[in-house]
């Protein structure tokens, strides 16, 4: 069963040039299903079953998993299975008849105009750490970018002159995204004078963004300053790593973009993910309407 696991795998890193998150992800919910399975004494997918997957979901709901994790759990299982139905190591997919756990969506975690102003000027620019700080943020917030895409840049997707950035999001797609004045500025102070000063013994390091090491940012030290910047101006509980990745689209939508563009700018795969943030912004008008108007609360 596990040479069909490594098997799928491989697939999915080849065929669909998933991100190495993305397969860990998968391998790990997999492993714990064929551990499952062992426990009941099969040894092998054709004697597996819909009673199997249903008894193993049913499981994870009582060592208290959260809905989106059996969610997740059901969509490795499912892609699995229809690997093995390709490959014709089953004859039928088990998994089609098992009814997907109801998910409440979450709307993001925007922050306001003001907030992402007193975020975007927390780095200390008299520090080399603090230009380059300044870069990352202003970056995320004029681009949308996601915060692995942020990290796994290389100097050479950085286009100055042009004003836009080209970026491999999800399933190595690309895109190429405007930047805004001010990134540019603060992009080009970084590159042209304090991204050396970083490098240390690396100078043929292609990374865009250095960390304390003189290589490549980490996703890690990533948030560790934008808690830092946060935890200063006191807005610490409502950050995420993709805070301003959520500020970005919502502001945007807010002032007039149209839902396409912003989706493109993301890169999301399906406008349903994009419309969560105008739900954000008509939440925000209604609450500024019951602040504002002097009969809404009567």
């Amino acid at each position: 069963m596990m040479v069909d696991l490594q098997s799928f795998i491989r697939f999915l890193s080849v065929e669909r040039g998933l991100s190495k998150n993305t397969l860990e992800s998968y391998e790990r919910d997999l492993q714990q299903f064929v551990d499952y399975l062992h426990r009941q004494g099969i040894t092998a997918w054709k004697e597996t079953s819909k009673t199997n997957i249903a008894g193993f979901m049913a499981q994870l709901k009582s060592l208290g998993r959260a809905a989106a994790t059996l969610s997740r759990n059901l969509v490795s299982i499912r892609a699995f299975y229809q690997y093995l139905v390709r490959e014709r190591l089953v004859d039928a997919d088990p998994s089609l008849f098992i009814e997907s756990p109801k998910l409440e969506k979450k709307l993001p975690k925007v922050l306001s105009v003001e907030e992402v102003g007193q975020l975007l000027d927390a780095p200390h620019l008299e520090l080399v750490s603090g230009v380059r700080d300044k870069a990352m943020l202003e970056l995320l917030y004029a681009t949308g970018i996601r915060v692995s895409e942020l990290i796994s840049m290389n100097v050479d997707d950085v286009h100055l002159q042009l004003g836009f950035i080209r970026c491999m999001g999800k399933g190595n797609k690309e895109r190429n995204i405007p930047l805004s004045s001010i990134a540019i500025r603060c992009l080009t102070a970084y590159i042209h004078k304090d991204r050396k000063k970083l490098l240390k013994k690396s100078a043929d390091e292609e990374a865009l963004f250095i960390g304390h090491l003189g290589t490549r940012m980490t996703r890690q030290g990533f948030w560790k300053i934008l808690k830092r910047y946060a935890s200063e101006i006191n807005i610490e509980s409502d950050i995420t790593p993709h805070a301003l990745r959520h500020s970005f689209a919502a502001h945007l939508i807010e002032n007039g973009a149209d839902l396409r563009s912003v989706q493109e700018m993301l890169g999301h795969s399906d406008i349903s993910s994009t419309q969560l943030y105008v739900q954000v912004t008509k939440l925000k008008m209604k609450d500024v309407y019951n602040h504002a108007h002097p009969r809404a609360n009567m």
